[in-house]
């Protein structure tokens, strides 16, 4: 029954999946990825993260190595307190015996603190690092990753596999050593007190090595699958937050919730088979441990009972043999540790190896204030190189004017404003401001000058005053003021609550999206930019703001190069050159009456959509 049960769950898993537009990307590819044993390589990367804090490190594992030697005293100790003290009634040999017992566990005791807190200090440090470095990775990666990458499969990376390297680093890897230690210690310390009756032991070893080999055949990529699933189940979460508005406006909840409870049985299924697979390492090896017992406590009763082996002997190689499967049952935890870590470092690492596609040339200089001349030389640019957007776009624009971008959907609109910005790099041709190519300046230099408005106003957490000078920490509050003021926001953020002190909730989702337009507005003219860029930022304005926007909108492109996308005659009509883009390539550019005249492409768009919008905002 339980069987026919988790089948049905991963049908239902399959047939979402199947159900679903999934993009092809690395990362969900390596989430859906079998691969084989343990990546010894992995190890390999953390050197540079450990040799950074090898001095901690060095102390810890010195520490290791003396507490497991002081642990392997107490059993020798115990068999010499019953052999020459115990049966000979020696009470002050026992007495100081008894001392050097207690001092030994004390001096294990600090041995173990100060290993423990050592290598805990230097693991979180090597983590902190190691997060350090993905956010900066992160930052550096081009928009095209974040294009075709679920958010939520980054955040099961940075969030759920760091934790798992954490256990790993703060005490697992060490433990791991330790127990080899001790294995090995054991192992002499059995042969030098009766070589018969620790090759006796020995025989159950090839037993331990089948149940080993069974345990890696599976281990691994159940591991992988529980990795998997969790960020699956991240990046749906993720999604149905972000969307909730749209679930609910489309009474959604009730086909999501089903669609998710699918998922989250195969994640429950995966960590269950996990666990299963762990599960069954232990029992197995404490009935080893019992078999090897059995054995030593028989053939070694014989051989006291002949006077060939003293009873405390005896005692303490029964001990020995205790802890002697002790490093081992702890190898299988700490491997199955070891297992799980690797899998969160293979794919921790692989963003950490996502190459940056959008780079300074080693040569770059950076880019001297602007006046604002533009100019697009044959660029021809696609997504996917096999199918380009702009198809060898000639293009001039002035400093100082106004431009105006048209033309129907997927034309390139918006992908001339990603290039200007450097999102993406050109497969040919040439994009140049005051002459200088964009790829011959850092990215930094060039972004300082260039200002976008996006049509999704992104505000971050913190206070409006805040979020305007997002983009220039030193303005002062008279400036914030006054940017709020220039573009028209100043009445509507007095208003609130705690005006300029207004806290905004995650996305600004506490604020109209006319109010969230406003305060971008307000940003980009307080970061002052050369030129700037609106990406349909009227789109989501009602009539009655855009009226104040727009008498904003006139102080903001004053003096700068501006590129306009729009859909409202109200934002374009007043432009210095209004462009029609058509296939990646320019059909039409002139004024908004030298165009009509011309009853081309622009008098076409005008007839079946601009005019609306002119009634109400002219």
């Amino acid at each position: 029954m339980i069987k026919e049960k988790k089948n049905e769950q991963t049908a239902s898993y399959a047939t979402y999946k199947r159900s679903h537009t999934w993009i092809e990307n690395s990362l969900a590819h390596s989430d859906e990825e079998e691969g084989s044993g343990f990546d010894w390589k992995l190890v390999r990367m953390f050197f540079p993260y450990i040799a950074q804090y090898k001095t901690p490190a060095t102390w810890s594992m010195v520490l290791m190595v003396v507490y497991t030697l002081l642990n392997l005293l107490n059993p020798w100790l115990i068999g010499l307190a019953i052999d020459n003290f115990i049966t000979r009634s020696d009470l002050v040999g026992l007495g100081i015996l008894s001392i050097i017992f207690l001092g030994v566990n004390i001096a294990m005791w600090q041995a173990q603190y100060w290993q423990v807190w050592t290598m805990s200090w230097a693991g979180q440090q090597i983590l902190f690092i190691l997060s350090a470095d993905m956010f900066k990775h992160l930052q550096r990666l081009s928009l095209s990753f974040y294009d075709h990458t679920q958010i939520g499969r980054v955040m099961s990376r940075l969030q759920s596999d760091i934790d798992v390297l954490e256990a790993m680093l703060s005490s697992g890897l060490l433990s791991m050593i330790g127990s080899v230690i001790s294995l090995i210690g054991i192992i002499i310390l059995m042969l030098a007190m009766s070589p018969l009756l620790a090759l006796l032991t020995f025989v159950v070893l090839p037993i331990m090595f089948v149940i080993a080999a069974y345990w890696q055949k599976y281990a691994q990529n159940s591991f992988r699958r529980t990795r998997a699933s969790i960020s699956l189940v991240n990046s749906t979460l993720q999604e149905n937050i972000s969307g909730m508005r749209v679930i609910q406006s489309l009474v959604r909840e009730d086909r999501n919730r089903s669609e998710f409870s699918d998922l989250n049985a195969y994640n429950r299924d995966t960590n269950l088979d996990s666990s299963k697979i762990a599960a069954l390492v232990l029992p197995l090896v404490e009935v080893v441990a019992a078999l090897a017992i059995c054995l030593a406590v028989v053939y070694g009763g014989v051989l006291v009972s002949q006077g060939h082996l003293l009873v405390g002997t005896l005692v303490a190689f029964v001990l020995y043999i205790n802890r002697f499967f002790d490093p081992i049952r702890d190898l299988s935890q700490q491997y199955t540790q070891l297992q799980r870590a690797g899998v969160a470092a293979e794919r921790i690492f692989q963003i950490l190896n996502m190459k940056v596609e959008i780079k300074d040339d080693p040569e770059a200089i950076e880019l001297p204030k602007i006046k604002g001349d533009v100019e697009f030389r044959d660029v021809v640019f696609g997504y996917n190189p096999e199918r380009p957007v702009l198809r060898g776009l000639n293009w001039q624009v002035k400093a100082g004017q106004t431009v105006a971008i048209v033309g129907p959907t997927g034309a390139g609109k918006s992908t001339i404003i990603s290039l200007l910005t450097r999102f993406y790099d050109i497969q040919s041709g040439a994009i140049t401001i005051d002459g200088y190519d964009l790829r011959k300046v850092t990215q930094k230099s060039l972004r300082r000058q260039v200002g976008v408005v996006p049509q999704e106003p992104f505000l971050f957490t913190g206070s409006i005053a805040d979020n305007i000078r997002y983009g220039r920490l030193d303005a002062t509050d008279e400036e914030v003021m006054r940017a709020a003021e220039i573009v028209g926001a100043h009445d509507l953020i007095i208003q609130l609550p705690e005006g300029y002190n207004t806290p905004i909730r995650e996305r600004g989702r506490n604020l109209s999206m006319g109010q969230r337009q406003l305060i971008s507005f307000a940003r980009a003219l307080l970061a002052d930019p050369h030129i700037l860029i609106l990406d349909e930022a009227t789109a989501n304005i009602d009539t009655f703001t855009e009226a104040i926007v727009q008498q904003g909108l006139k102080k903001l492109l004053h003096g700068r190069t501006a590129f306009v996308i729009a859909h409202r005659l109200s934002t374009i009509k007043d432009s210095d050159c209004i462009v029609v883009l058509q296939a990646g390539q320019i059909v039409e550019q002139g004024t908004h009456n030298e165009l009509l005249q011309s009853e081309g492409e622009y008098a076409a768009l005008y007839a079946m959509g601009f005019r609306h919008t002119a009634g109400a905002a002219v």
